[in-house]
């Protein structure tokens, strides 16, 4: 049989040059499908240099021979080297080299990853510690250091159209020997995605109640301050979250929506402090009652770094438990709207919430004969706060990738903003806090915060604070 010399020169040199060519001008492939593409060209181009380097043996040209061995074995180099790179590219698919961090489906910019692979595991995390001293308030050894949280998210993306997505965190920094006050551990949510339309996707398992800006984006780099605004801790109890089932989707590109039906909260765990112990929390919680919880946000493409929102949550919490001799439903009722603007180095954001409790006189008489601290449930709680924050570096450093930015935080709520009949308010949760500080951050996922918080009360001395920490995410 015999080959053509030229033809046989002008395949070997084709091959060459597609070989030779730079492994990063590849492009690369987004999912495992286009990478098996990859893979079966580079054998077909094997198997043709192997059969032209046969076919000059048979036609018994050394130099032409020679020439195609010595393709082959470049070849053979070239694969090994293209073989090591689909390698990495593979492994690239599952955890991406270079994060883009950016929320998306109304979760934190770090508990996204998931939704930006192509298939496989996704892993990510936050975490924060802080120094906190009170001032004024010495004689009660209450200054601390803690590491307030260490948190893992660990995601698959089974298929273009089925994820899970999960929050494992760990509170300072041990389980204190079975003390929650000491440190726990905890699944924050864990749930499965179902991608149907964009309009209306599915969402099941514990997952986070969508109300107000930290139960969903409780990432450090990404809210003022080492402690969350008390408004989202005592009236809206964050991180709040429920087993659960519901809708979530955008109803226009400016306009998007989240709606769960849930287990409800327990009555038997609220005091003067709120509704906040009443959590299920997905650790075996009571579900003889169940709760409704919608969100709707509206971010108008006119106006760049703008929305506004606002969710509500009804739901019964009696749980089928007996208060004072008697067997009520409970209703809970809570509501809040918000607010925020970001505009160049400029931050604000601003949200107000209302809750109202049924039969809070039937709680607060079952906590007084069970001898409960905190025994009195207001029957209606109210809580807003206002921050604002601007970067000042782009002003000192033009093109500076950090960031700097003072801020100043406002709010005020009261737990028991109305006490149920023949019950006492004795007003030491009707509190006022100013809170002033600065954030900087050297890379944008990691912060370094500081801040002084002035907190009064409308009966009892509450001290203030100054705090220094970090926090982090990956």
């Amino acid at each position: 049989m015999k080959i053509n010399r030229t033809t046989l020169k002008s395949s070997a040199l084709t091959a060459l040059i597609a070989l030779n060519a730079p492994i990063h001008a590849l492009e690369k492939p987004k999912t495992m499908e286009d990478m098996w593409k990859i893979i079966q060209v580079q054998q077909q181009e094997i198997e043709a240099m192997k059969m032209q380097m046969n076919g000059a043996k048979v036609s018994e040209q050394p130099p032409v021979a020679n020439a195609a061995s010595g393709s082959v074995k470049n070849l053979e180099r070239k694969t090994d080297v293209l073989s090591q790179e689909v390698e990495k590219l593979r492994t690239n698919l599952a955890i991406p080299e270079e994060a883009k961090y950016k929320s998306m489906y109304g979760l934190g910019p770090a508990a996204s990853k998931i939704y930006q692979v192509g298939k496989g595991l996704s892993i990510g995390g936050y975490g924060e510690g802080h120094y906190q001293a009170n001032v004024g308030d010495k004689g009660n050894n209450k200054d601390n250091a803690d590491l307030e949280r260490l948190v893992l998210y660990a995601g698959y993306k089974f298929t273009d159209n089925i994820l899970f997505n999960s929050e494992l965190e760990f509170e300072h920094a041990t389980t204190g020997e079975g003390s929650e006050s000491k440190g726990e551990v905890s699944v924050e949510f864990a749930a499965l995605d179902f991608f149907i339309d964009p309009m209306a996707n599915v969402r099941a398992g514990l997952v986070l109640m969508p109300m107000g800006f930290i139960n969903q984006i409780h990432e450090p780099p990404f809210y003022f301050g080492n402690n969350r605004p008390e408004v989202e801790q005592r009236i809206i109890p964050s991180t709040w979250r429920e087993v659960g089932v519901g809708l979530f989707g955008q109803i226009t590109p400016e306009l998007t929506y989240t709606t769960y039906v849930v287990n409800g909260l327990n009555a038997e765990e609220f005091g003067s402090k709120g509704i906040r112990e009443g959590r299920g929390g997905g650790s075996q919680a009571k579900a003889e009652n169940f709760a409704y919880v919608a969100r709707m946000d509206y971010a108008p493409e006119a106006l760049p770094g703008v929305s506004v929102g606002g969710s509500a949550y009804v739901g019964n919490s009696g749980q089928n438990q007996t208060f004072a001799g008697k067997n009520p439903d409970i209703l809970v009722q809570l509501y809040e709207g918000h607010a925020q603007w970001k505009y160049r180095g400029l931050e604000w954001r601003a949200l107000g919430s209302w809750g109202h409790i049924n039969n809070a006189d039937l709680i607060s008489s079952q906590r007084s004969i069970d001898k409960k601290e905190g025994a009195v449930v207001g029957s209606e709680n109210y809580g807003w706060y206002t921050e604002v924050g601007y970067d000042i570096l782009p002003l000192i450093f033009k093109d500076t990738a950090q960031y700097l930015a003072p801020f100043f935080r406002y709010e005020q709520f009261d737990t028991i903003a109305k006490a149920p009949t023949d019950f006492p308010d004795d007003g030491n949760m009707d509190r006022h806090i100013y809170q002033f500080g600065l954030q900087y951050k050297p890379i944008p996922n990691v912060v370094i915060k500081a801040d002084y918080r002035n907190i009064s009360a409308k009966k009892g001395s509450v001290p203030d604070d100054f705090n220094l920490g970090f926090g982090f995410i990956f």
